[in-house]
C-alpha cells in the first residue's frame, strides 16, 4: 500500500489533469474572439452567449467536482488499486467534459442526446468519486491515523443519486434538458444536514 510521497505525486497528477481540462473550456471563446473584427464587445458576447454559458456551467461543474475530490483526499495519505481506479474513472469524466460542453455551445439546437451525454459524463465522474470514497471507508488505513473511521459515504451517494435521476429525467422528459441538475441544489444540503446531525449525536469518547 504505497503512501506519503507516492500519494502526493498521484494527487499532483490529478490536479494537473484537472487544470488542463478546465483550461480547455475557454478555447472555443478564444477562437471566436479572433473573429470579433469591428463589432463591440457587447455584440460579441451576445452572439456567443451560448458558448459563454456553456463555459460558465462546465467551469463551475469541474470546480465543484475538484472540491468534492479534495474533500475525499483531505486526510488521505496512502492509496490502493481500488482508490487509483476510482481516481482514473473520475479523471476520465473530467477530461471528457469539454467535448459535450463544445457540443452544447456549437449545436444549432441542443438535443436530448447532447444533454444526456453531458449529464452522463457527470455521472461517470461521480462514480469515480464514489469508488474513491468507498476505498477510504473500507480501508481506513488509507487515512491519517487520527482520522481513521471518520469517512462517510452519504454525500457521495446523494450526489450520485441526484445526477443519476437527472440523467433519467433528461432522457425520459427531453424538455427538461439540463435543469434536472438542479436536484443537486436540493439534495446536497439535505445530505450535509444529516451528516451534521449524525456528528452532533455521536458519543464524545465518554466526556
Amino acid at each position: 500500500m504505497p503512501s506519503d510521497a507516492g500519494f502526493r505525486r498521484l494527487a499532483a497528477f490529478s490536479d494537473a489533469v484537472v487544470a488542463i481540462a478546465i483550461t480547455l473550456l475557454i478555447l472555443p471563446l478564444v477562437d471566436a474572439a479572433g473573429t470579433i473584427g469591428s463589432e463591440s464587445i457587447a455584440t460579441f458576447l451576445g452572439d456567443n452567449r451560448t458558448k459563454l454559458l456553456a463555459f460558465l456551467l462546465s467551469f463551475t461543474v469541474i470546480g465543484r467536482f475538484w472540491w468534492a475530490q479534495h474533500q475525499v483526499h483531505q486526510r488521505v495519505v496512502a492509496y490502493n488499486p481500488v482508490f487509483v481506479s476510482g481516481m482514473f474513472v473520475w479523471l476520465f469524466g473530467i477530461v471528457f467534459l469539454p467535448f459535450p460542453t463544445e457540443l452544447l455551445s456549437s449545436a444549432v439546437k441542443s438535443s436530448s442526446g447532447i444533454h444526456a451525454l453531458y449529464v452522463g459524463t457527470l455521472l461517470v465522474a461521480t462514480v469515480g468519486v464514489l469508488i474513491q470514497q468507498s476505498a477510504v471507508v473500507h480501508w481506513p488505513e488509507l487515512q491519517e491515523e487520527e482520522h481513521r473511521g471518520e469517512a462517510r459515504m452519504m454525500l457521495a451517494v446523494i450526489q450520485g443519486l441526484a445526477i443519476a435521476l437527472a440523467l433519467v429525467l433528461t432522457i425520459a422528459v427531453p424538455a427538461i434538458g439540463l435543469w434536472g441538475l438542479l436536484l443537486l441544489l436540493v439534495l446536497y444540503p439535505i445530505g450535509w444536514a444529516r451528516i451534521r446531525k449524525h456528528h452532533s449525536t455521536e458519543p464524545s469518547d465518554g466526556r
